[in-house]
C-alpha cells in the first residue's frame, strides 16, 4: 500500500477505535440523545462518518454505485444498536482498504467525480443545482487528506459528547487534554 494512503487508513483507523470505545460508554438510548434540537447524536454521526467515507472511497475511488441516504444520516433518531453501529462503521472500513490498498503513487494525481444525490447536494450548497452539478471532482490525494480530516473532526464531536453523556473521566483518545 502507498504511503499516504496507508497514513490516512492509520489515522482513520485509530479514530474509529477511540469512537468504538466511546459508544461502549454508553447505552443505545445514550447513542441517539440529541443535546438540544440543533445538534446531531453520536448515532447519527457514526451513520454520517459511514456514509462520507463510503461515497468517497468505496463509490468515488473505486467506483461502485453510490447507496447512500445522506439527510436520513440526520435524521435518524434510532433503529441501530451500539454493536450495529460499530459493524457499519468497520464494514465500511474494510471497503475502503480494499480500494485504497491496490493504488499506486500515480494514482494519487489521478481526479474522481463523486456523486451526490441532486437533494443532498443542494441542501449541504443551499441552492438550486442541476443534476450534472451534484458532483465532487478532486483527486485522490486531495480526498485522503479530506476525508481523514473530516474523520477525525466528528470523532472528537463523539468523544466529547460520550464524555459528557457518561459522565467520565477516562481520556478516551489515550491522551490527556
Amino acid at each position: 500500500m502507498i504511503e499516504l494512503a496507508k497514513d490516512a487508513l492509520d489515522y482513520m483507523n485509530s479514530q474509529l477505535n477511540n469512537i468504538e470505545t466511546s459508544l461502549l460508554l454508553l447505552s443505545d438510548e445514550q447513542i441517539w440523545t440529541k443535546m438540544n434540537p440543533g445538534m446531531n447524536s453520536i448515532g447519527n454521526y457514526c451513520l454520517h462518518l459511514a456514509g462520507n467515507e463510503y461515497q468517497y472511497f468505496v463509490t468515488g475511488v473505486g467506483g461502485r454505485p453510490l447507496i447512500r441516504e445522506r439527510s436520513k444520516e440526520f435524521t435518524a433518531e434510532g433503529g441501530l444498536s451500539r454493536e450495529e453501529l460499530i459493524a457499519k462503521l468497520k464494514e465500511v472500513r474494510s471497503q475502503s482498504e480494499a480500494i485504497l490498498s491496490s493504488l499506486s503513487e500515480q494514482d494519487l494525481n489521478r481526479e474522481v467525480t463523486v456523486p451526490y444525490d441532486l437533494g443532498d447536494w443542494n441542501r449541504m450548497k443551499g441552492g438550486q443545482a442541476s443534476e450534472g452539478d451534484a458532483k465532487d471532482v478532486n483527486s485522490i490525494r486531495t480526498l485522503l487528506l479530506r476525508i481523514s480530516a473530516h474523520y477525525g473532526y466528528h470523532t472528537g464531536q463523539i468523544v466529547l459528547l460520550a464524555k459528557i453523556l457518561s459522565r467520565t473521566e477516562k481520556h478516551i483518545s489515550g491522551k490527556y487534554h
